[in-house]
């Protein structure tokens, strides 16, 4: 094979000042001289995401640029030009449990020089030359897997508990707003019912019940229409009310004229049930309209719970999408809103900012899983918020376009991240909680959503009082479920499936470890 590249020509010497190969004997050194190729090549492309992952490369020297397909758009993930870096076929070690494609792609910027192995070779050269070294990787691959499978698992429970919680809590107060007011009209309706007997005696006469007929009607009307009040305007008409039932004298005035308020009922129209009411019979007349009045404010009350609690489970059904198709076009905001009213019980005391561009078009997406990516950005917002008084937490959700993406960014005002920390908050496993209150995956599932099954960006901006997690989504369709399941759990390469985490205008991910295996 033919290992010479103008004057370059691949040597034990050569490998040698290659941090990958230094520690290697000559005559290993010399092996990989005999079954590799030293290749002169001009800028372009070196492997392409998605093609069998067969081969294995060393920088010699130029410079390579790693990239992955998002949407339409190349997104450029690393750039060195650093001696020994090495990329491709990194994991052919594992034999059947190994990528069997590229994740990512790559291309020299420059006329470069590559060492090019087979992954057949790199196979041999761990197994046979470091067996225990390559056991060690696999176990360490493995155990890694399993582990962040496991936490993950746990991870969700934990995160479905607390949901569950937070919606239990948020179904029990229509759900008791409810039995208060059916045991209240029980005892006003059994009042009614005396009412009526009084009425069957025929103590009163026929004109008196179709003039109280009547007014019940309208006492009805204008109880469903009856407009909300400030507590300084409602104040001001029950003192109106309850004077004008004193000038009349009714007992019970100051128990009467909330309900006659709450009711649309004011003292102009007490006026004309008085002047329509024949002598005597204005005490049984109003007392007649309160019952009504209070009879259809309890009635709406209870349609208002179970309203509350229609809304509540079909926010649920919104969230778990579990009636829905896995991968279909949804609705950002109804993702967004649905995930909202389930962290409601966690929000208490939290400002929320909806700042939606209602012009998004829908996002082909698995929307059960973004719902959980915007469950970990709102929960990790409320606990940086955790410190801070009371008055200044504030939670702004926005939506944009940001040219053939959707985007959705989680804002919170909390004391920000530290630049020590920021660059590492993907990380599996990495938590500034005490040890047994975070498992350090939150972010680094969401990363994996929005990266791998949405081939879409996360990334983070951080200075005190003000973080913003930013997401964006493509809006042409990714790639299938089938596609996405295909998809290895770990990463193929570590140069090649890194995230980004040195700080470029405050954005931030993960660290893109060049030449580390």
């Amino acid at each position: 094979m033919d290992t010479t590249v103008g004057e370059l020509r691949c040597t034990p010497e050569l490998l040698s000042t290659l941090f990958l190969f230094a520690d290697l004997t000559d005559a290993q050194r010399t092996w990989i001289c005999e079954r590799s190729t030293l290749r002169r090549v001009g800028p372009g492309p070196l492997f392409t995401q998605g093609e069998p992952a067969r081969l294995f490369w060393v920088l010699v020297e130029g410079e390579v640029v790693t990239s992955r397909r998002v949407g339409t758009d190349d997104v450029e993930i690393a750039r060195t030009s650093q001696r020994g870096v090495y990329m491709g076929a990194t994991q052919a070690y594992l034999g059947e449990h190994a990528a069997p494609t590229y994740v990512n792609s790559g291309r020299t910027t420059r006329p470069s020089v590559v060492l090019e192995l087979d992954a057949s070779v790199l196979a041999t050269v761990l197994r046979e030359w470091f067996p225990m070294a390559a056991h060690l990787l696999e176990g360490l691959y493995e155990g890694m897997r399993t582990s962040q499978q496991r936490v993950a698992e746990r991870e969700r429970l934990l995160a479905l508990g607390a949901l569950s919680a937070g919606l239990t809590h948020e179904l029990n107060n229509p759900a008791a707003a409810a039995v208060r007011a059916v045991e209240a009209l029980r005892d006003r309706v059994a009042a009614m019912r005396h009412k009526l007997e009084f009425i069957g005696s025929g103590r009163m006469e026929p004109a008196t019940i179709s003039a109280l007929i009547r007014f019940q009607e309208e006492a009805v009307r204008r109880a469903a229409k009856a407009p909300a009040l400030g507590p300084l305007e409602a104040g001001e008409r029950e003192d109106a009310v309850a004077d004008w039932l004193d000038d009349h004298g009714l007992a019970g005035s100051w128990d009467v004229a909330p309900v006659f308020v709450a009711g649309g009922i004011d003292v102009d129209w007490l006026d004309t049930v008085a002047a329509a009411a024949p002598e005597g019979s204005l005490p049984g007349a109003v007392g007649w309209l309160r019952y009504t009045v209070e009879t259809e404010l309890l009635l709406g009350e209870i349609a208002e719970s179970a309203t509350r609690i229609s809304h509540l489970v079909g926010a649920a059904a919104q969230y778990s999408q579990l009636d829905r198709a896995p991968f279909r076009d949804v609705d950002l905001h109804e993702l967004l809103d649905s995930t909202l009213t389930m962290l409601s019980g966690k929000l208490a005391g939290v400002r929320v900012v909806k700042e939606y561009d209602r012009s998004l078009p829908l996002v082909p997406a698995y929307g059960a899983e973004l719902n959980q990516v915007w469950t970990n950005l709102v929960v990790n917002a409320v606990a940086a918020m955790a410190e801070q008084p009371e008055g200044s937490r504030e939670l702004v959700v926005r939506t944009l376009r940001s040219g053939e993406c959707a985007v959705v960014e989680v804002q919170d005002s909390g004391t920000g991240i530290a630049p020590q920390v920021l660059g590492r908050i993907f990380e599996p496993f990495f938590t500034t909680k005490p040890v047994g209150e975070g498992t350090g995956l939150g972010l680094d599932i969401s990363w994996r959503i929005v990266t791998h099954k949405h081939r879409g960006s996360l990334t983070v901006r951080s200075r005190p009082g003000q973080t913003v997690f930013r997401v964006e989504l493509p809006l042409v369709p990714a790639p299938t479920e089938s596609d996405a399941r295909a998809e290895p759990a770990e990463p193929a390469d570590p140069v090649l499936s890194s995230r980004v985490s040195q700080p470029v205008d405050g954005a931030s991910g993960r660290d893109p470890r060049w030449g580390e295996g």
